[in-house]
């Protein structure tokens, strides 16, 4: 790849999925609003802020192309946003506790007009969690910038985590092999 291109996003997880697959970035964000219209459905809602963020940067840098994504993690039907605090926190995991959620990232792709979106979905269960197991993870690790209120890299995912079906970076953030192909037909 020979294209230097955009990462919308302040992402941790994302700059280094991108720097693992060797794809030559430069980091910009602009604020953006992640509200979405009623009525989407959960893939739509992804897709939504997704495309809300790659057009948010892509004018700040014309002929470059924009990789922007959004994660969210869906229990049953309802979407489960970044926790507000500690005991949201520690409610969404025990919610989460012994179910299996779908993780859906949407990424958009955006350059001078051009546009490719996509999602991906990967299913995780998640082992009995205690109280005790919640409390521990998040006043160590404090995954308050969490879709779901976890990060399947950490101590959580290693202990807590029976099966993933589907792509296991979608669920750190980025489905960067699927990115990897978009980005070369693109």
């Amino acid at each position: 790849m020979t294209e230097r291109y955009i990462l919308a996003s302040q992402s941790p997880r994302r700059k280094q999925l991108l720097e693992w697959a060797e794809i030559p970035f430069d980091i910009r964000v602009a604020n953006t609003d992640e509200s979405y219209p009623a009525g989407l459905t959960p893939g739509q809602v992804a897709e939504h802020i997704a495309r809300e963020k790659a057009a948010a940067v892509a004018p700040l840098e014309p002929g470059r192309t924009v990789i922007a994504a959004d994660t969210i993690v869906v229990l049953d039907d309802d979407i489960i946003g970044k926790p507000a605090g500690r005991d949201e926190a520690v409610a969404t995991l025990l919610r989460l506790s012994g179910r299996t959620h779908r993780v859906i990232t949407a990424v958009a792709l955006r350059r001078d007009g051009k546009e490719m979106l996509f999602h991906d979905v990967t299913e995780v269960e998640f082992h009995p969690l205690t109280g005790e197991m919640a409390t521990f993870y998040v006043d160590k690790y404090q995954p308050y910038d969490k879709a779901g209120a976890y990060a399947i890299q950490e101590w959580i995912g290693v202990v807590g985590i029976r099966s993933i079906r589907g792509d296991f970076y979608n669920v750190m953030g980025l489905p960067v092999s699927r990115v990897v192909q978009a980005l070369s037909s693109f």
